[in-house]
């Protein structure tokens, strides 16, 4: 497809922007401490709008309107217990990230548990993020497949060495405002999607409603070979149910709001701990009607190929396409133009507020945690400024990589994809935090012993799971809930071995709530 002139020009214009913002803040970056966290003088709504559209990825642009158009709204489900999550992380977390002048979420690890703890817990998030950044970067590579006609592969390398520009050369500050107008120009295009949807259909918004309620599209189902069933809400290891599904989302946003550096590293780019707690009240209120009304894109655009079906929406919806096309695929041919530009703009913010954030976190960590800590300590800042600009850039490669691979990969949808990683590449961080945050005992030796169990579990569910176990040793349990799982055995083996084994000797003063100023 060729696009419009005038969808060219809004792209053109709004990519410009972006590049723009990118080369005015690299004039800022002469420090590391601008570069990493921008001066520590962020407001409280830029902060919560910059968290806002690190959250919301082109999981949230493709991903949701993909389960909904295909599925139902099952997923959904582990995002109600973000503001929970959020409650408890404002009030009991958020102290010990504003402690002096932290810069990473795994200094704290050092200060509780020793050094080596620090190294695992940074480590374990490059892993997760690169991860993450992989999946995120073959998801916009989709849309603009579709877009310019290009390969997957061109697609991918356009769409990361854009990402990487801007990103390495602004720093955080390039990274928090661009984040905010990203998340503007989402929201405004997901709404004027929306309203191309309801114009066309006949019967408008009610019979979006009406079509979707009758199929079952608004349920809280799984889809089986034999179509929807609903799920319980009991406790279960072997099936998704709804307090599952809710325990499932309230481990992953504590996890966010504990050991994320995308988050913690906002902590401290706010000004107060007053302004970040404002930022994680601005993100929660924010985040969750969002990702609720792409969900309700998805099942809009169902309604609406129901009405005018077309061979290839039928594909995506039968698995014969992946579905994460079938939002470009109604941006492409069903928009008008100037709007077209726009929505794919939306979906390109999308995807580089997810990735500007998590080059430049891993970035923060590679230096602050690794190499200043272990590898190079006693370097001018210059040089610590420097090696932040190669670790970005490598983190950019990285991605690219990661996504190519990811084209080849075979699943249901990618939602079901990043969710299953993401409890894999855990690692028990979780459980880590809430030890040293809620309890006094604990020491490098316990927790490791913890850490060493808890990734030969998650091992041995990544093996069980490809049939690479005798059947006496498959999992019992769905592999949604390894990171759950894996949280609680961190925790409570390394709690029983500081208990039963090992003295806690060291002067624990702000590093647990029981011993906070």
């Amino acid at each position: 497809m060729t696009l419009h002139w005038i969808d060219l020009t809004v792209l053109i214009g709004y990519l410009s922007l972006v590049a723009g913002m990118g080369y005015y803040f690299s004039k800022k970056n002469i420090s590391t401490e601008e570069y990493f966290v921008g001066g520590r003088s962020f407001s409280g709504v830029i902060v919560g709008l910059s968290l806002v559209g690190t959250s919301i990825s082109s999981v949230t642009f493709l991903s949701y309107p993909a389960d909904a158009y295909k599925t139902t709204w099952i997923r959904f489900i582990t995002t109600w217990s973000m503001p929970l999550g959020v409650l408890i992380a404002a009030y009991y977390f958020l102290p010990f990230f504003r402690r002096g002048q932290i810069t990473s979420a795994y200094e704290y690890l050092e200060d509780r548990f020793g050094p080596s703890v620090r190294v695992y817990g940074g480590v374990t998030f490059i892993v997760a993020q690169l991860v993450r950044i992989s999946l995120i970067l073959y998801l916009v590579s989709l849309l603009m497949h579709e877009i310019t006609g290009f390969s997957i592969v061109t697609s991918i390398l356009i769409s990361g060495i854009f990402v990487a520009f801007y990103t390495i050369i602004g720093g955080i500050n390039a990274v928090i405002w661009t984040d905010v107008i990203q998340t503007i120009v989402l929201v405004l295009g997901g709404f004027l999607t929306l309203s191309v949807i309801i114009n066309h259909l006949p019967g408008g918004l009610d019979q979006i409603f009406s079509v979707a309620i009758t199929d079952g599209k608004l349920s809280l189902s799984e889809m089986t070979s034999s179509g929807f069933r609903s799920i319980g809400w009991g406790f279960s290891l072997t099936a998704k149910t709804g307090t599952m599904l809710f325990l499932v989302g309230l481990t992953s946003w504590l996890t966010e709001y504990s050991a994320n550096q995308n988050t913690v590293q906002r902590y401290a780019a706010a000004k107060s701990t007053l302004e970040a707690r404002k930022a994680m009240l601005v993100c929660v209120v924010s985040s969750l009607p969002i990702w609720a009304f792409y969900m309700f894109i998805g099942t809009s655009l169902y309604v609406f190929f129901q009405e005018f079906p077309t061979i290839e929406a039928t594909e995506m919806l039968s698995g014969v396409r992946k579905a994460e096309q079938v939002f470009p695929y109604f941006i492409l041919n069903f928009l008008p133009p100037g709007l077209t530009g726009l929505v794919i703009a939306a979906a390109l913010a999308a995807a580089m507020s997810s990735l500007d954030s998590s080059i430049n976190a891993i970035s923060t960590v590679g230096i602050v945690d690794i190499y200043r800590r272990h590898i190079k300590p006693g370097e001018n800042d210059k040089h610590y400024l420097q090696m932040a600009w190669i670790i970005a850039g490598g983190a950019a490669l990285f991605m690219m990589g990661g996504a190519f691979i990811l084209n080849a990969s075979k699943t249901k949808t990618l939602q079901d994809t990043v969710t299953i990683l993401s409890s894999i590449t855990g690692g028990g961080l979780l459980g880590l935090y809430l030890l040293g945050f809620f309890t006094k005992k604990g020491n490098a030796k316990s927790v490791w012993i913890g850490l060493i169990l808890t990734t030969l579990f998650t091992i041995w569910t990544i093996l069980a799971k490809r049939g690479m176990v005798p059947d006496w040793m498959n999992v019992p349990f769905d592999l949604y809930y390894t990171g759950l799982i894996g949280n609680i055995i961190m925790f409570s083996v390394a709690f029983m071995v500081a208990v039963f084994l090992m003295d806690q000797k060291k002067n624990l003063k702000n590093l647990t709530i029981w011993d906070m100023d």
